[in-house]
């Protein structure tokens, strides 16, 4: 496997500077599936280029794995020459201070976008003929590859699934490599390592500039992790939460994530109540308990999911091992369901449903008004959903789609409004509606929210 990074720019030489590594030496470096090599064919002050060559251990790449498909597949594959997830392990070792953008001797040059031409000669591109272009085009890049034929002796056999890619364009190096880095096992389709949910924190800090406005995150989502729904789901939740805002033209844009925004106004609802013991419902993998815990005047704080892995993810997320004594003894996690009656849930001050009724299915929704304004029936009840007249103002989202492919539905502040209402009415509760988010003249506001109070 190997990459060549060539640049053009003003004293081209101060690459070596950018990505830690002396031109005048040739470099070794061990990992798990064999030696990373970084080698200079051409420095000078008009151009130098510097190349990474993974040397892949067949051997490595068997140890301990079991068959894959049928009885020769570890030994018969490209892992040893097609770039891969391997191969972005090796670029975020190898080039882990120039991916993190950090170049202390010329930190102004790590900072500037420069001339750039990466070349890969052995890229597998499984999907459509056009993919590359849809993944690196948005991005800036102009794309040139090459196809790979099965055999230059044998033109008639055709082209094999492999391409010779060409990239140019000016970036900044650091942003260069992390987009290597999270779509080339895209491209692949297929890690060679165990996807856990540390994978989705990782795509989502080193996709932060670029992943959340790319026309094809949801295709690069899906393959990062291995089409594993659950953690494409809190992926997907994740980078939908951190939108920023769509404002109107002649406002200064909001850089607040929505997600920071909506918990604010849980929070803030919360006080309104004078509410001391909350219910977290839906809790997820704790974003909203974070801030629950983080205020001193909610003195019991109960987080419930009905997925033991989302309840893993928040008591990894929230730290519960490390967090102070006066914060743990406030908090409880418990596996529970929205739809069914348990006898947990009640005698608390209020329920929070961030969220979460979107994913409900609708016909399931009877017993979800039955489990928390029947049974657990707190003073107060706070539930946020999308507004559904809002989407039209989001670029990314085609017209008819929702903004999660999780969600079952998504109401217009009508039909919230009106199952809020003839919600509180059965149940003996007075229900007020509040927008969440920069209010759009003619859509509302992004995100809706009702607060319900029990009469009696």
């Amino acid at each position: 496997m190997l990459l060549t990074i060539t640049t053009m720019m003003p004293l081209a030489g101060d690459l070596g500077f950018l990505v830690h590594k002396h031109p005048d030496k040739a470099q070794s470096f061990s990992l798990p599936v064999g030696t990373a090599h970084v080698v200079w064919p051409e420095v000078s002050d008009e151009r130098s280029t510097v190349a990474l060559l993974l040397e892949v251990d067949p051997i490595a790449l068997v140890r301990g794995r079991r068959d894959e498909g049928f009885s020769l597949a570890q030994y018969v594959n490209d892992r040893p020459y097609a770039s891969s997830s391997m191969f972005a392990v090796a670029l975020g070792t190898v080039f882990r201070t120039a991916l993190a953008g950090i170049c202390k001797a010329r930190p102004g040059l790590a900072a500037q976008e420069i001339p750039l031409e990466l070349r890969l000669p052995a890229v597998p591109s499984r999907g459509a003929d056009d993919l590359l272009t849809r993944l690196f085009g948005p991005l800036g890049w102009a794309v040139e590859a090459t196809p790979v034929p099965l055999d230059p002796a044998f033109p008639s056999w055709g082209d094999s699934p492999y391409v010779d890619l060409t990239l140019t364009g000016t970036h900044r190096l650091a942003d260069a490599l992390t987009q290597l880095y999270v779509l080339l096992p895209v491209l692949d389709d297929g890690k060679h390592y165990w996807v856990g949910a540390d994978e989705v924190d990782k795509l989502l800090r080193f996709g932060a500039g670029w992943l959340p406005d790319h026309p094809e995150r949801e295709l690069i989502t899906r393959r990062y992790l291995r089409h594993q729904r659950s953690l494409v789901l809190s992926a997907t939740e994740r980078l939908t939460e951190a939108d920023d805002e769509v404002v109107p033209d002649d406002e200064e844009p909001r850089t607040r994530p929505l997600a920071a925004v909506r918990a604010a106004a849980v929070i803030a609802a919360l006080h309104a109540e004078r509410a001391s013991t909350v219910v977290d419902l839906g809790c997820g993998e704790g974003a909203l308990l974070r801030e629950l815990i983080g205020d001193a005047s909610f003195a019991r704080v109960l987080g419930v999911d009905v997925s033991h892995r989302a309840l893993e993810t928040a008591t990894k997320r929230l730290g519960l091992e490390r967090m102070p004594d006066t914060q743990r003894t406030r908090l409880e996690l418990l596996q529970s369901s929205v739809t069914y009656r348990d006898d947990r849930l009640a005698g608390h001050d209020a329920v929070v449903l961030m969220e979460v009724i979107e994913h409900v299915d609708p016909a399931r929704l009877p017993a979800l008004e039955r489990t928390v304004l029947g049974h657990a029936r707190p003073v107060s009840v706070i539930v946020t959903t999308p507004n559904a007249d809002y989407n039209v103002l989001y670029p990314f989202l085609e017209p008819g789609h929702l903004r999660h492919p999780d969600h079952r539905f998504e109401w217009t502040r009508a039909e919230f409004q009106h199952w809020a209402a003839t919600t509180a009415a059965a149940y003996g509760y007075a229900v007020r509606f509040l927008p969440v988010g920069v209010e759009d003249l003619t859509h509302g506001a992004p995100t809706q929210m009702a607060v319900f109070r029990r009469a009696s």
